[in-house]
């Protein structure tokens, strides 16, 4: 399976550094270039590689981790996603202030299968803030909780896997209306650092 990344941010750098701590080959990109990002592959090693967004959104499992108001043109002309999956690790928010988007009742993860028509959308990732990402996922005898949602049964089963391969414990909410709980702000489940004990 080919993994991608499209945003270099603090939660799109936190997942690759997650990546290439467990030996998970990746691309990532930017919407400023490859180019931009050699201090960031130099940082993490031969197998995460810089690549356009174009080459990132081919890949078999994509992150998308971009600023909110930067997500419609991030996605534009990458489709068609033909059933691919794209990890939502987005939280609606304007920045800097860290106020909600309106979405207009709807949950992110709705918002963002209308601007990639075709793939199948988990929402994971974005709960945590990037430290804690970033962070062991193993703490006290226990593991990190990471929550996921969506409405392919088949994509989330990959998704929670792969975040079991990074140290984490998966745990699937539901369909795209429970991922509002993860949604931040607002969401009870945002920012909640849990570990589970086995």
């Amino acid at each position: 399976m080919n993994i991608a990344i499209i945003g270099a941010g603090a939660i799109g750098s936190a997942i690759a550094r997650k990546l290439a701590r467990n030996g998970i080959d990746a691309s990532i990109a930017n919407s400023r270039g490859p180019q931009s990002l050699t201090a960031l592959t130099d940082e993490l090693g031969p197998g995460i590689k810089a690549v356009s967004v174009q080459e990132a959104a081919q890949a078999d499992l994509v992150f998308v981790a971009v600023n909110w108001e930067r997500l419609p043109g991030a996605l534009k002309d990458l489709g068609p996603w033909n059933g691919r999956i794209l990890v939502d690790a987005n939280n609606a928010v304007e920045v800097p202030s860290f106020q909600a988007v309106d979405l207009g009742g709807r949950a992110s993860s709705e918002v963002l299968e209308e601007l990639a028509p075709g793939a199948r959308v988990v929402k994971a990732f974005g709960h945590l803030i990037a430290a804690v990402l970033d962070a062991d996922p193993q703490v006290d005898g226990g593991r990190r909780v990471l929550f996921l949602s969506g409405q392919d049964g088949d994509a989330k089963q990959t998704v929670s896997e792969l975040s079991a391969r990074l140290g984490f414990a998966p745990i699937d909410l539901g369909g795209v209306n429970e991922g509002r709980l993860v949604q931040f702000p607002g969401g009870p489940l945002a920012v909640l650092n849990l570990v589970k004990f086995d």
